[in-house]
This record gives C-alpha cells, structure tokens and sequence, in this order.
C-alpha cells in the first residue's frame, strides 16, 4: 500500500496556498528549453510553391522532415520528463511517507495552476471594475490569451478572461489530474511536456504547421476526454452556485463545435450557458448562450463556478484513487486469509 491516497487533496491545497519557484527553475521551463533547442535544430523550411497552392518536391520534403523532427522530439521530450519523474519518486522510497507525500504533491502541485489563472482574471476584473481598459487589455495579455487585445472592447476583454479559466480548467487541472489517475507522476509530466510543446509550437505559420502539428495533434487526443469531464464539472459547479446549469449543458451541446479545436470549445460554451452570455473570439467563433452583457460581475461569477469545478474535480480523483486504494488492500487482505487457511491446514 502507498500513501498516493491524499496526493490530489495536498497538491490542491499547495496550488491554493503556495506559489509557483522562480520561472528560470520551474520545470516546464526545462521543457521549454528542450524544445527550443530542438526548433533551433530541426530541419530547414526549404523548397517554394509552384502557384495555385502546388507545392515542389523540395516543399513536400521538408514538411515531411520537420514533421519527422517534431514527433521525434515529442516523443524524446516525453519520455525524458517520464523518466526524471519516475526517478526523482524512486528516490524518494528512502524518504519517510509524510515527506514522500509531500514531495509527490509538490511535483503534482507544479502541473496545476487553477489558482494562478484565477488570480490573473481578477486582476484584469479589477482592472476593469475600475474603469482602466488599457491595463485590462495588457493583464488579459501578459496572463491569459496570446491574441492581440490592443484593440477589444471592455465587454470582450471580460469576456476573454471568462472563456480562458473555463478553458484552463481542462489544461491546467483536470487533464493533469485524470493523468496523475491513470499513471502517476511519470504519465502527468509525459502529459505536461506535451501539453508545452502544443503550446510552444502548435501555430499555423511557416515556421510551426509542420513542426508543431504532432504535438497539436497529440494533444487534442490527449485532452479530448479531460475537457468533456470539465464540462460537465463546469455544469455541476453552476448548479451549486445558483447558476444556469441547464442552460450550459444545452449551450455546450450546441455551440462546443464552433471552435477549431475540438475540445477548447466544450469549456468556453459550457461557461457562456451558465452566465447566459455570448462568448466571441472576432474571426474565429461565437458561443451563443444568452444575451446579457459580459460585465465585470458577470467574470466574477464565471471564476466563481471555475473555482467550485476545480474542487469537484479534485474530489472525484481522491474517490478514484481511493477505490482503487480500497481494492487493493482487499485484495491484500484476502490473500493473507487464503494464505492463513493454507498454512493451517
């Protein structure tokens, strides 16, 4: 038996009280080095199109090569990260439980960041709330987006800031938790080198649509049933908290399939049904779930259900472990008995 039960409970709780080390040593920043190294060594963009959207051969081969570079790397990358999280928990083995414990949360603790996001949109609440647009825009985008919002409205910067907690919820807490459930820390830290390298490369310019697209592709597939639960937790969360649950499941229904991705969107509609407002990205996609105005208040209530969701999430993956928990000290238990009879007869 090990003490994995209270792992979940503690890394939450870390992630509430305690903050994040230093960036330069954060190990996600490692993992940024790794694949910054690897773009600066990836094969060459060569070749040049013909017209009509033909491209040469020379084209066809570096899309091949860079896509070949891209996996490689991805899959070096996530077996690296494996690796160190396995070895640091072997380690560990000579370390008394509770500082065991301790150590496995505190590695848990630094794949979640629901605390942080939520405190980054009520920065940008504040900000708002008091009337300063243009440090709301710069807040919204040095913490939460990577689109350009020099020039949103007061509304879609509320509404940016509510579409990205609900949308982090499956990144940043429910997916590294359903990976902790499914392989421990060696599958969470696979998850988050991957979970980086979308991020990092998975963009549809020159320098990234074929590098990127095996990490983009990956972490689709990985996330495709983490963002499914965190709708449904979003759902849950806004029934708790007086919100319009009905309405977010019939608008997540509806509306999830209007962003390109296929799992950013179960989130953010989820999130627009429960508010009853309407979640816009200019160019890309709408999220119809009502027609009220996406105030500052209405942010407030958004991080409100995130936050309940989160801890919904990190109560069912307690329960899980600890059936899990449960059966196998049956099971030990049972064998002992059997093994008992055996010796007595």
């Amino acid at each position: 038996m090990d003490g994995d039960m209270g792992v979940q409970l503690l890394a939450y709780w870390l992630d509430q009280i305690v903050g994040d080390p230093p960036n330069r040593w954060h190990p996600v920043a490692w993992q940024g080095r790794f694949l910054a190294w690897a773009e600066r060594h990836a094969p060459a963009s060569e070749g040049r199109s013909q017209g009509s959207g033909v491209r040469d051969q020379g084209a066809a081969d570096s899309e091949m090569a860079r896509f070949a570079w891209g996996a490689s790397s991805l899959l070096a990358g996530m077996s690296l990260s494996a690796a160190a999280a396995w070895g640091v928990m072997r380690l560990a083995r000579c370390l008394p439980w509770p500082l065991r414990l301790l150590l496995e949360a505190g590695l848990l603790k630094l794949t979640l960041a629901s605390h942080g996001l939520d405190r980054a949109a009520g920065e940008v609440e504040a900000a708002l709330r008091r009337g300063d647009l243009p440090e709301a825009r710069r807040l919204l985008s040095w913490h939460l987006v990577s689109r350009d919002t020099s020039d949103l409205s007061a509304e879609e910067v509320a509404g940016a800031a509510a579409e990205s907690v609900a949308e982090n919820l499956t990144d940043a807490f429910v997916a590294p938790l359903c990976a902790y459930a499914a392989g421990g820390l060696p599958a969470v830290w696979a998850y988050r080198f991957a979970q980086t390298a979308d991020s990092m490369w998975g963009y549809h310019d020159a320098a990234h649509e074929w590098l990127g697209k095996p990490a983009a592709r990956l972490d689709d597939a990985l996330n495709w049933l983490p963002a499914r639960l965190a709708a449904g937790l979003l759902t849950l969360a806004a029934a708790s908290c007086g919100e319009d649950a009905a309405n977010a499941w019939r608008t997540r229904r509806s509306q999830a399939g209007n962003t390109a991705s296929p799992n950013a969107g179960q989130t953010m509609a989820a999130m627009a049904g429960a508010l009853g407002v309407t979640l816009t990205k200019r160019g890309h996609y709408t999220l119809a779930g009502g027609a009220a105005a996406v105030t500052p208040d209405a942010l407030a209530r958004g991080r409100r259900i995130t936050r309940v969701a989160a801890g919904l999430a990190v109560a069912a993956a307690t329960i899980v472990v600890a059936v899990r928990w449960a059966s196998r000290a049956r099971h030990f238990a049972s064998a002992w008995h059997v093994g008992q009879r055996r010796g007595r007869g």
